[in-house]
């Protein structure tokens, strides 16, 4: 077959490109320009590859691969190409509040059965704080065994590069999880009020008598069935908003970075794999999860929150690929958006680590006792920013300074803060759609397709 031939010649090129890259770093030197024009070469065929298997995951995974060696080796041009990978993240978010809306307001009016919802609702907060308090300790663990913070020096100049972020008390952080207008809800991406606003009016709809329920509940299932294919229209953009992401980020950055802070970078990517390992892996064994059709569904959703480093960016495809794995869609539709508030798993992990490495670097002895006690306040913080890009850094911000930390070792963290973004987004997203299969089997609903 003519793509296993692209596959073939594109495995020859990549081993001639690693052959003379060797070759060129030990031995002798290599023209510039043949590297390049090699490298090239193997991307060529693996795009040839996607062109005839035609699956939408096949080009975005060598979309990354075209974008990252486009950062490498034009970085004034790959700079400029972030504007792409904005219009996919402005499309993206345009689906968010609809879909969430319709699909709640249906699951739950639609089936007029609010002790479910109820149940779904406690059984969903149970698992989330368990799975997330693993996290916050593995995270602990990991950077207290690295030690990765001592020793660090701040680059010159990085302070002008962060915000200023005044801590939140717990007054502020339970009232910002309440709607006060929708459309302000709406416009400004708060997910968590959204869904809080969605429930209530799922609540209310399935309050009234079958006559004046059903326009409404019409309404809001043609709502979600539009938002749905909506989807996969703006789903042909996302190679080229993903490709461009990961362009503009080693452009902008450079591989070097990876150098300059591994110790760092690989603490929190070994904790990862980690709370995989040893966390979601064992649930999914205790609940018969189809391992290799789940991997498969998740693929895209994750390479896309990976590359746009935006649990928001996943969230339609990874509702649609739960519902093809089994999972009603009146369960995904109300565990994941809860999920993306409550079970940010790779966030909290970071937010553990990260919080002790900024006392590591400002040399600042902390006590487990005191350690505890700032990471189950940044867990707190965290709810709703799994949509946001970055945000970690600024609640890391926020709460550092309500600790008497010092904010400058954070500086340290702005160099690689997407990269370390891109890692704890996919475990987010991988951790909601295993959450919805959980919560499925405890309701005794899951039907494998």
């Amino acid at each position: 077959m003519l793509k296993n031939k692209f596959l073939f010649f594109s495995i020859i090129f990549i081993s001639i490109s690693a052959l003379l890259s060797v070759a060129n770093h030990y031995f002798i030197e290599i023209n510039q320009t043949l590297l390049i024009a090699v490298r090239w070469g193997a991307i060529a065929f693996l795009l040839g590859y996607a062109f005839e298997k035609k699956s939408l995951t096949t080009w975005i995974l060598i979309s990354m691969v075209a974008g990252a060696e486009t950062g490498h080796d034009f970085p004034e041009i790959a700079v400029n190409l972030r504007v792409l990978s904005q219009i996919f993240l402005k499309m993206i978010k345009t689906i968010i509040a609809p879909l969430l809306f319709g699909t709640l307001v249906v699951g739950i009016a639609g089936h007029s059965n609010l002790k479910q919802v109820g149940r779904m609702g406690w059984k969903s907060l149970v698992y989330f704080e368990i799975v997330t308090t693993i996290a916050l300790f593995i995270g602990l663990l990991a950077i207290n065994f690295s030690q990765a913070g001592v020793g660090i020096h701040l680059p010159p100049g990085a302070h002008e590069e962060l915000p200023s972020v005044s801590a939140q008390s717990a007054k502020e952080i339970i009232l910002h999880i309440f709607p006060e207008n929708i459309a302000k809800s709406v416009a400004e991406g708060q997910v968590l009020q959204v869904v809080i606003f969605s429930i209530i009016f799922g609540i209310a709809l399935a309050m009234l008598s079958e006559k004046k329920r059903q326009p409404m509940l019409n309404f809001a299932e043609g709502l979600s069935d539009v938002m749905f294919k909506f989807t996969n229209v703006i789903m042909y953009f996302a190679p080229i908003g993903v490709g461009a992401a990961i362009a503009y980020t080693v452009g902008h950055m450079g591989l070097g970075i990876l150098v300059n802070l591994f110790q760092l970078l690989a603490t929190l990517y070994i904790a990862l794999l980690l709370f995989i390992a040893l966390v979601l892996v064992p649930v999914g064994f205790m609940i018969r999860l189809p391992f290799k059709k789940f991997i498969s569904l998740i693929a895209e959703p994750v390479s896309i929150a990976f590359a746009t480093t935006s649990s928001e960016a996943a969230l339609p495809r990874a509702m649609e690929a739960m519902e093809k794995l089994g999972v009603p869609r009146k369960i995904v539709a109300f565990v994941i958006p809860t999920g993306y508030s409550f079970n940010l798993d790779g966030t909290t992990l970071y937010l553990s680590l990260a919080s002790v490495f900024v006392a590591q670097a400002a040399g600042i002895p902390m006590s487990w006792e005191t350690q505890l006690i700032m990471v189950f306040t940044l867990m707190l913080t965290s709810k709703g920013v799994a949509g946001v890009p970055r945000a970690s850094l600024v609640i890391l911000l926020g709460t550092a300074s309500s600790f008497g930390l010092p904010v400058e070792p954070i500086f340290i963290i702005l160099g690689i803060d997407e990269l370390m973004d891109m890692a704890r987004t996919s475990v987010n997203v991988i951790g909601n759609c295993l959450a919805t299969v959980v919560i499925a089997k405890w309701e005794g609903e899951f039907i494998e397709k």
